[in-house]
């Protein structure tokens, strides 16, 4: 036995031995009670990088760095191995080149058998590369919390499992207002609306995110202030490696503005579509009036015939009576169409709205009966309108109407006008809007009566939508308005609830003109005439029933079928004095043009156009051109009959409306008439200013360049200069300095769209009229001049 562990004993000895000298993985040696290095092995020769005899006989400390703490260490190591026996550590150590690795060193105590220190072994171990993992990964997870605390568009922080908040970043402080301190250990159903965490939606998201992994949705959220906001929110469920729930992490977005936005865009999209549906709904309307007027035109205009004839049949004169009927309420849906449709010629003018509601007192009163009572607001100091007030009295009408059918069992009809201002906030809000932010008269119609769904006020303006019953109602009466205020570069705009009445409130561009007094309707048995009227129409059946129709009235009818023809009748040398044509007409040579050459080739003959549409030829941004008369199709036997006699004895018929434009222009008083030149190589500009000039009274000549401006006041004395400061080959201000030294009483005016500086021009007077201007400010620059 005692063999036994004596061999055994001796066989450990040699294996360590061995061990020790072969191993260069461990740098194993010895030390002396003091430190010294007193053995060396293979692995400390590759580790530290000395050889046995650089070291052996060295001092430990050596091997450390020279920073002062990492030195203290050695003593710690010893001290710690005495007390304890053995004692393990990690640091920095130094190799004979003076690089540094970081090493795993365990220092044993050797002790005699009297207990007495008699030196120390030490095992070493390179773990730099596990020191590189663990700094990387420490250096990973700073710079992730660096990275987190960054961010502040997104509100990130994490939750216990039961949902307190834990830790809270910079995102999360700006977004919802607390700090860290204010927030963490509060449980994270705070930030939701006291209804959300009524329903418990707090702890679904906890409990979803457990279950499933993850959680998002969007909703309103609160802040510290009260405020809310729409958030976008993600939890993510964290769970250890054994699966165990850690916690959550929630990220919170505010998206607010990006919801706004969609909606906004959301809002366009309806908004265009809803532009778009009406503009080809309107195009369809227009395309289709024209040839379905002239068919009305044929019907009625025949209908007329045989009703003038006084047949003795009653029966038959009922049923033509009928027959009339039926082509007026085709006529009148015709012409809704075309109100909807932005198609109608429009005749606008200043109008009095307080006038003119009061005189449809009466009109109104009768149309909705005894149950409804009338009220009427007028605000002091009401602006004037410029509007067609006819039309306008026809969507009044309609509205009244519709307000009475809303209040079967009676109520209140409250009509109000005042003056009103769309700021430009109010119509950036109205997506895709047309209407110009400035002031208006506003007309509104307020009933006590059922009051409009929300859905059914987003279609009320579509046509041939109603809520009546079937046959009680086209569904145009709304769209018409619709159709008519926006061509008359107005807003209309509904205000309603279900059981509490509905407003619609009509806002109609403001006028500076006084407003025109209202002609008094009067009725008078039509009469007709012993004129020659040459009628221009191609369709061949309305052709035949207006000849018959003036036939009858006395007139002397002569025909053409195309504009060619009529001016050959023309300038045939015959005397004609009313041209009667329809405004669509085929060929190349339009109706306006050919109207235009007419007059050319007989001066005081009169031009009548009729059209079931007129498109663009006559009708320019809504309105009739000025000077344009215009009959719409179908009419009456009377209504040509009066047109007629209106226009051929003007003594006798009610003076023309004028436009506002005219209307401004009389109110200026007489105006002395001056000769202007006028310089600007832009045709379009020069053309635009000669007819302003020609308007207010003046006698103007138009120049494109300086060298033909110098060769005209040779020849012709002018009052005026107006010219732009741009010009090819000499400037305004040079030109004016030449034209001057010719004809020094001349008056100078610089009109352009850059800024004359006084020392440009400092050798002559002048005045600047600075583009774009109004006519206004041309008549004032002109009234400037002596």
């Amino acid at each position: 036995m005692r063999n036994s562990a004596l061999i055994q004993g001796q066989f450990e000895q040699d294996w360590a031995t061995t061990w020790v000298n072969t191993t260069s993985a461990v740098a194993v040696f010895a030390l002396t009670s003091a430190g010294v290095v007193g053995t060396w092995n293979p692995g400390g020769m590759s580790i530290y990088g000395y050889e046995a005899d650089d070291i052996i006989g060295q001092h430990s400390s050596i091997f450390f760095p020279d920073d002062i703490e990492e030195a203290g260490s050695l003593e710690t190591e010893l001290c710690e191995a005495r007390a304890r026996g053995s004692f393990e550590a990690e640091g920095w150590r130094k190799r004979k080149n003076g690089s540094v690795f970081w090493a795993n060193v365990i220092t044993t105590a050797l002790f005699d058998e009297s207990k007495s220190l008699t030196g120390f072994v030490k095992v070493v171990r390179d773990e730099s590369e596990k020191r590189r993992a663990h700094d990387a990964v420490i250096e990973s997870e700073r710079r992730f919390r660096l990275l987190v605390e960054g961010v502040t568009d997104y509100s990130i922080f994490m939750l216990s499992p039961q949902g307190h908040v834990t830790n809270w970043n910079s995102g999360a402080r700006r977004i919802k207002g607390y700090t860290a301190a204010e927030i963490i250990g509060s449980h994270f159903s705070r930030f939701y609306t006291p209804e959300d965490a009524i329903l418990g939606l707090p702890q679904r998201a906890l409990d979803t995110a457990a279950r499933e992994g993850r959680f998002e949705s969007e909703g309103w959220r609160v802040r510290r202030d009260g405020t809310r906001f729409w958030a976008h929110v993600v939890v993510d469920a964290i769970r250890e490696e054994t699966g165990a729930l850690a916690g959550f992490a929630k990220i919170t977005r505010d998206v607010t503005e990006k919801r706004e936005a969609d909606q906004l865009l959301e809002q366009t999209r309806a908004a265009l579509f809803q532009s778009q549906k009406m503009e080809a709904i309107g195009k369809l309307t227009g395309g289709v009036a024209h040839d379905f007027n002239n068919v009305l035109q044929v019907l009625r205009g025949n209908l007329e015939l045989l009703q003038s004839r006084r047949l003795s049949d009653n029966w038959s004169m009922e049923r033509l009576a009928n027959a009339i009927d039926a082509v007026e309420r085709g006529a009148k849906l015709a012409s809704q169409l075309l109100a909807f449709g932005r198609r109608q010629a429009l005749r606008p003018v200043p109008v009095n709205l307080a006038a003119m509601v009061r005189g449809m007192d009466d009109l109104l009163r009768r149309a909705l009966g005894e149950t409804i009572e009338v009220e009427t607001v007028v605000a002091g100091g009401l602006w004037t309108a410029f509007v067609d007030s006819h039309q306008l009295e026809n969507v009044l009408l309609n509205l009244a109407i519709n307000a009475r059918d809303a209040m079967p069992d009676g109520g209140k009809l409250t009509l109000e006008l005042s003056n009103a201002m769309l700021d430009d906030r109010y119509v950036r809000s109205l997506s895709l809007s047309d209407v110009p932010a400035g002031q208006y008269v506003m007309l509104g119609v307020t009933d006590s009566g059922t009051g409009m769904a929300q859905d059914v006020i987003e279609r009320a303006f579509d046509p041939f939508f109603t809520t009546k019953p079937e046959g009680e109602g086209t569904g145009l009466g709304l769209s018409m308005a619709y159709g008519f205020v926006k061509q008359s570069g107005g807003h209309i705009r509904i205000y309603s609830e279900v059981g509490h009445g509905t407003t619609i409130r009509v806002y109609l561009p403001r006028s500076t003109v006084a407003a025109l007094e209202p002609v008094t309707r009067r009725t008078a048995t039509p009469v007709g005439g012993n004129e020659t009227v040459l009628v221009v129409e191609d369709d061949k059946k309305v052709q035949e029933t207006v000849i018959e129709m003036l036939s009858q009235l006395g007139y002397s009818v002569l025909k053409a079928d195309n504009a060619d023809q009529a001016l050959a009748v023309l300038s045939s040398g015959v005397h004609v004095d009313l041209l009667f044509t329809d405004v669509v007409m085929p060929g190349t040579l339009k109706s306006p043009e050919m109207a235009r050459r007419a007059i050319q080739l007989q001066p005081n003959l009169q031009v009548l156009f009729t059209s079931g549409y007129t498109q663009n030829a006559i009708v320019h941004g809504g309105r009739l051109d000025p000077g344009v008369e215009l009959l719409s199709k179908p009419y009456s036997r009377d209504d040509i009959a009066v047109k007629l006699r209106q226009m051929l004895d003007p003594a006798q018929a009610a003076p023309p409306c004028k436009s506002e434009e005219e209307q401004a222009q009389s109110s200026r008083g007489q105006v002395t008439t001056k000769r202007i030149l006028v310089v600007d190589d832009d045709g379009a500009t020069r053309e635009a200013v000669t007819e302003l000039l020609e308007m207010l009274g003046h006698r103007c000549e138009a120049i494109s360049s300086p060298r033909q401006a110098l060769e005209v006041v040779i020849r012709r004395n002018f009052d005026i200069l107006i010219t732009d400061v741009n010009l090819p080959g000499m400037s305004g201000i040079d030109l004016a300095r030449s034209i001057l030294a010719r004809c020094p009483k001349m008056h100078v005016i610089f009109s352009s769209g850059h800024m004359v500086l006084p020392e440009q021009a400092s050798d002559f007077p002048w005045r600047e009229l600075p583009k774009p201007y109004t006519l206004d400010q041309l008549e004032n620059a002109l009234r400037l001049v002596p």
